[in-house]
């Protein structure tokens, strides 16, 4: 596979294995990943893959600026993709409610549809976890579908709750803590995503496969949810 690399610091280079965003990359992406972890080996500080990329940060006192490049070239010159059928499969379950998922009305609105149609739509689909970032747990996912494909928003909130659910574009993901963030909140789940984070054990990791599963207030109070409605929007 030809990759084009980028230095981006004196010890850090860009992979870029494709130029636009496809459920089908992950299989090269998780492919790559593991040729240049076993490339490396102990010279690799850390390997951050997306939805296109990897970056790539490795030991340049161990190790010359050349003969990286020519580890990557070599370790990328055969690959064959991965099975993306090997990564876990998670059910999260979520309560979708105006309360604690105010932009259900607007990403409804926005694909000329009913709120439930928009809950039955993002439930319907196993998204593919892409990369982990922005906050420890956080899996950026996708693709949501087209008709339901939203901008974020203008003004993002001063803070959002934990567990929250939302999509941006056709970016679907969970916030693991409070934080600012101007996705589409569209409800808000119980599974402790930063715990599983904090003991160093993501829930989700890259070829990951999640799909989302509707539950009632009451289903969701029972497994610990905080059904404290979410800030209005400044």
């Amino acid at each position: 596979m030809r990759a084009g690399i980028e230095t981006t610091a004196m010890d850090v280079l860009m992979i870029r294995l494709f130029d636009t965003i496809e459920e089908t990359n992950m299989a090269w992406i998780i492919a790559a990943d593991r040729a240049l972890r076993e490339a490396f080996g102990e010279t690799l500080i850390d390997l951050v893959p997306s939805y296109t990329t990897l970056m790539l940060h490795y030991d340049c006192l161990e190790l010359e600026h050349r003969e990286a490049h020519r580890r990557i070239r070599e370790a990328l010159d055969d690959l064959q993709p991965a099975d993306t059928q090997a990564g876990k499969r998670h059910e999260i379950p979520v309560w979708y409610d105006l309360s604690v998922g105010p932009e259900l009305q607007r990403v409804a609105e926005r694909a000329g549809v009913t709120v439930e149609t928009v809950i039955q739509r993002h439930c319907d689909h196993d998204y593919c976890v892409f990369a982990l970032g922005f906050a420890p747990g956080y899996g950026f996912m996708g693709l949501v579908e087209e008709a339901l494909a939203t901008p974020r928003l203008e003004t993002p909130r001063h803070k959002v709750a934990a567990g929250s659910v939302g999509i941006a574009g056709r970016q679907t993901a969970i916030y693991p803590l409070p934080s600012p963030g101007g996705w589409n909140i569209l409800g808000r789940t119980a599974v402790p995503l930063f715990e599983h984070a904090r003991r160093g054990d993501p829930l989700l990791k890259p070829g990951d496969r999640v799909r989302f599963k509707a539950v009632s207030r009451d289903e969701f109070e029972a497994q610990g949810g905080d059904i404290t409605p979410l800030e209005e929007r400044p």
